[in-house]
C-alpha cells in the first residue's frame, strides 16, 4: 500500500479531516461517514458498518489502487475492484465453503456497497 494510502486509511480510523495532493478524506460528523476525493470525485463513502464505492467519473489506475487500499483496510480480505479486458469487476465475499472463502464477481457500479 502506498504512503497516501495508508495515511488516507489512518483519517478514517481516527475520524478526521485529511487531504494530501490529489486525494482527501472528509469526516461528517452529523452522519458519522468519511467521504474519500480523489481530485475533487467522490471514490468512496466509509461508515462503522459499510463502505461504497464509486469510480469518480474515471476508471483509472490510481482510483482502483485507492479503491483497493480502502478494501484492504475496511473490508473482508479477498473483496476489492479489478480490471480484466478493460473491463472493471468487483469480489464480494458470500461466505465459507468448509475452510475456503467464496467470492461472487460482479460487474462495477457505482454506489457499489460492502457491509
Amino acid at each position: 500500500m502506498r504512503k497516501i494510502e495508508t495515511q488516507m486509511c489512518q483519517a478514517i480510523h481516527n475520524n478526521e479531516n485529511w487531504s494530501y495532493a490529489n486525494t482527501t478524506v472528509h469526516f461528517n460528523e452529523e452522519e458519522n461517514v468519511s467521504v474519500v476525493r480523489l481530485h475533487g470525485n467522490k471514490i468512496a463513502e466509509v461508515t462503522d458498518d459499510t463502505m461504497t464505492i464509486f469510480d469518480g467519473g474515471y476508471q483509472s489506475t490510481t482510483t482502483k489502487s485507492r479503491l483497493n487500499a480502502l478494501c484492504d483496510e475496511f473490508c473482508i480480505a479477498g473483496e476489492g475492484v479489478f480490471q480484466k479486458n478493460f473491463q472493471w469487476y468487483v469480489n464480494k465475499f458470500v461466505g465459507m465453503a468448509g475452510q475456503s472463502k467464496v467470492f461472487n464477481t460482479y460487474d462495477f457500479t457505482n454506489g457499489f456497497i460492502f457491509a
